[in-house]
């Protein structure tokens, strides 16, 4: 560990400004203008996880944006550890609510504030740095081998493809991700679950064109009106959803497992208080740590229509859009979600309006096991390198790609992330502890060096 440690203290200077200059590229792939900057992206991770160590190092191309491959296999008989990450980032909007330029990393109070600071691209890179780590210090201790992509958040789309066309290069024996949270850097723990996805957005017409709000306003059903009517509809007094049969796959989580799970660090007035929020808002019967990680919910991700200019229009519109999400829980599946998504919209959708609903992407939800040899190895280098034993948690977001490699590769994923709930993940200010940074670096290695051990 103190090997470990002095080369992080050497060199820590360098792993700031290269993660700086990560942090600097606008690597939207939601929004096609920023193409050219995520395609330079994909070349800065090929450039670094090259100059870190890693040998047959490709830019591989695919029907969207680039995947990064590259391996260092030092004994076949060794067993093979598979990084994941993504180099792409949300939208950075609404801008006017961001303290500082999104693109432009500035640090506050020990704290990276830029988009993809925290997801994913501190993160992963930590996982190139404990590479290169490893690689000075000839401290290697099994083989490895990255995937790094582009378009995890716009649904990893071309992704499976990849994966199931290159099955045999991808070949391991545990997928390692670092794009989840832990509780505290006081009380660590692993991500032991993630929720599933279904992503729709909606629309709702009226009249064929938009209309003077006086002339035609009281005789003409108003779109949002109705979007609003039908969305509110969803929950209803419990917050319970309403979609016919999207409970019937549900299962309650086994006593042991929930006692566990809400005997977890939490307060709930920091949470609040956090949020600047009087009351938390969910599902009767459930405590937040339940809410966020175990059980299915719905949200409005985004709503519009009519004038939202400057000043006043006084319009009656033709439409209005929402998107809308779906977290699952084991046992649901996105498409058969998505389907009762929609059959029910178009259901509740009243004779003067017509909608139309379209299924952008999803994932499945997953539960990775605890006494496998990959976990206890996360255990103990998490138990090393902060002095106590990480507590098990269900993460409340979704990586759709850790069922697929379940499914095409069957291995399993450990969810060793170094970020924290309160990163303000998707949101303006987004940031990244530097002390989680480091952290990440340093315990890295432990869980390739206890990974070897115990699968001797």
């Amino acid at each position: 560990m103190q090997e470990i440690k002095k080369y992080v203290e050497e060199n820590k200077q360098r792993f700031l400004d290269e993660l700086f200059e990560l942090l600097r590229f606008p690597s939207v792939s939601a929004d096609p203008k920023y193409k050219g900057d995520v395609l330079k992206t994909a070349d800065f991770v090929a450039e670094k996880l090259a100059a870190a160590g890693a040998d047959k190092v490709e830019v591989c191309q695919t029907a969207g944006y680039p995947i990064i491959y590259g391996e260092k296999i030092i004994d076949a008989a060794l067993p093979t550890v598979l990084v994941y990450g993504h180099y792409d980032v949300q939208p950075a909007d609404p801008l006017e609510l961001w303290h500082t330029p999104p693109f432009e990393p500035t640090v506050r109070d020990g704290k990276i504030y830029a988009r993809g600071s925290a997801d994913d691209k501190g993160q992963f890179y930590m996982h190139v740095k404990a590479f290169e780590l490893m690689m000075k210090t000839n401290t290697v201790a099994c083989n490895v081998k990255f995937m790094i992509e582009g378009e995890e958040e716009v649904g990893s789309a071309n992704l499976g493809i990849f994966v199931n066309a290159n099955a045999e290069r991808l070949k391991a024996d545990v997928v390692l991700i670092s794009d989840t949270s832990m509780i505290s850097m006081e009380n660590p723990s692993i991500e032991t679950g993630l929720r599933g996805l279904a992503y729709m957005e909606v629309e709702v017409t009226g009249p064929n064109r938009d209309l003077h709000s006086g002339v035609y306003g009281g005789a003409v059903a108003n779109p949002i009106t109705i979007l609003c009517k039908m969305i509110a509809s969803l929950h209803d007094e419990n917050n319970h959803i309403t979609i016919p049969a999207f409970y019937d796959n549900v299962t309650e989580l086994p006593t042991a497992e929930k006692l566990a799970l809400n005997t977890a660090p939490f307060d709930l007035d920091d949470y609040k208080k956090d949020l600047g929020i009087q009351s938390e808002w969910g599902e009767k019967g459930y405590s937040t740590l339940e809410r966020t990680g175990t059980r299915p919910t719905l949200e409005v991700n985004g709503i519009w229509g009519g004038y939202i200019g400057e000043g006043a229009k006084t319009v009656l519109p033709s439409k209005a859009h929402a998107k809308i999400s779906m977290r699952l829980v084991p046992h649901q599946t996105s498409a058969e979600i998505a389907e009762l998504f929609q059959q029910h919209f178009e259901k509740i959708a009243p004779e003067f309006v017509t909608v139309k609903v379209t299924n952008h992407h999803g994932g499945e939800p997953v539960v990775t096991p605890t006494d496998s040899i990959a976990y206890r190895a996360a255990e103990k280098a998490i138990e090393e390198s902060f002095g106590k034993k990480p507590i098990p948690t269900r993460g409340g977001g979704s990586i759709p790609i850790v069922a697929l490699f379940e499914d095409v590769l069957g291995i399993k994923s450990v969810l060793m992330g170094f970020g924290l709930d309160s990163d303000a993940l998707h949101s303006p200010n987004e940031k990244y502890d530097i002390y989680n940074y480091y952290k990440g670096i340093e315990t890295l290695p432990l869980f390739h060096k206890y990974f070897a051990e115990l699968s001797k």
